[in-house]
């Protein structure tokens, strides 16, 4: 799926059919088996995200693929291993490509494929943002908005498995009771909406659990602030999108009296100041992947899409209220 252009990702991503460049010594061929539609994604054919692909282009920054073939100088990887993106912008969204080996990660490929094509950038984003910035402990608890988000959903599965209560906060929506639902499966402590956050029986949540030490908010807007005044004092909220395109907007109160600490985080960031550490990167993955295969962390809830209906995915990935993320099977 290519676009040759910045525009609204249905106008300007076109299907087209190219030639598989030739094999290099040090190039692995790879049939892509899935891949979503990320956020990051559609930011990208906007042409509004921080990184941008030289254009043409092809999109997507998450998947899975099979190694089908390997060039001579290959030894990490040989035909039937499973593969994901080391790094974003390497366009996912495509049935098969030739790629250097240093940008590809192996994955096992005992654990169920729409797991493997999601765990590149959602899980991790979970997993850095709660081990990270706060010291917690069994018992600690976390506050997140945008619970149902890819996110979201990670965040509240790898917390259960530690042993961390989660405070979640999403938008008030006609089924709210069928999401409330969704998440408490997942191991959500608490699902609130973000009216909720401002009302005086917020107090009851902390008679059973302590106070957030640490808050991840993906929206930014007036919900940041409301979950902002949730937090301990010394407290750190951790941002890492910004869903409503509104700043975030602090009391000067929060700094002075609470002394809470405000933070950022970028997945893509976080690669590029560790590509030389890989033991730490093999180390996420590996304890990503073990939660996978004891059932403790599943995909977000995903739509399978065939590639030809890629404009319809792109479009309801776009919508407001979308818990379902779209996956395209290449």
């Amino acid at each position: 799926l290519l676009y040759e252009q910045h525009g609204e990702p249905a106008a300007v991503v076109q299907l087209k059919d190219l030639e598989v460049p030739k094999l290099g010594d040090s190039d692995v061929h790879v049939k892509m088996l899935a891949a979503p539609i990320n956020p990051a994604d559609i930011n990208m054919i906007q042409g509004t995200y921080p990184l941008l692909s030289p254009l043409p282009a092809v999109g997507g920054n998450e998947g899975v693929g099979e190694v089908l073939e390997v060039g001579r100088r290959v030894a990490a990887l040989k035909p039937g291993d499973w593969v994901i993106p080391a790094d974003a912008g390497l366009g996912t969204w495509r049935t098969r490509a030739v790629f250097p080996e240093e940008v590809l990660l192996k994955v096992p490929s005992d654990i169920p494929v729409l797991c493997a094509a999601t765990l590149s950038v959602n899980p991790c984003t979970a997993f850095r943002v709660l081990a990270d910035f706060e010291s917690l402990a069994p018992g600690d608890s976390v506050i997140q908005n945008a619970a149902n988000s890819g996110v979201g959903q990670a965040v509240i599965q790898i917390a259960r498995a530690s042993g961390i209560k989660t405070i979640n906060v999403v938008r008030d929506r006609p089924d709210l009771s069928k999401l409330v639902e969704r998440l408490m499966a997942l191991g959500a402590d608490h699902v609130v909406t973000e009216e909720m956050l401002r009302k005086p029986e917020m107090k009851d949540i902390f008679k059973s659990i302590p106070r957030p030490r640490l808050a991840l908010n993906c929206v930014g807007g007036k919900s940041t602030t409301d979950m902002l005044r949730q937090l301990q004092p010394k407290g750190t909220m951790v941002t890492y999108g910004g869903m409503a395109k509104q700043p975030v907007m602090v009391p000067v109160s929060a700094f002075i009296f609470r002394d809470v600490r405000l933070r950022g985080f970028w997945m893509t960031q976080w690669r590029k100041d560790h590509a030389q550490d890989q033991g730490r990167v093999a180390g996420m993955m590996d304890a990503l992947c073990q939660l996978i295969r004891r059932g403790q962390l599943t995909a977000p809830a995903c739509t399978e899409v065939p590639l030809q209906d890629y404009r319809a995915a792109l479009e309801a990935s776009m919508k407001p209220f979308v818990s379902s993320k779209q996956i395209l099977l290449l």
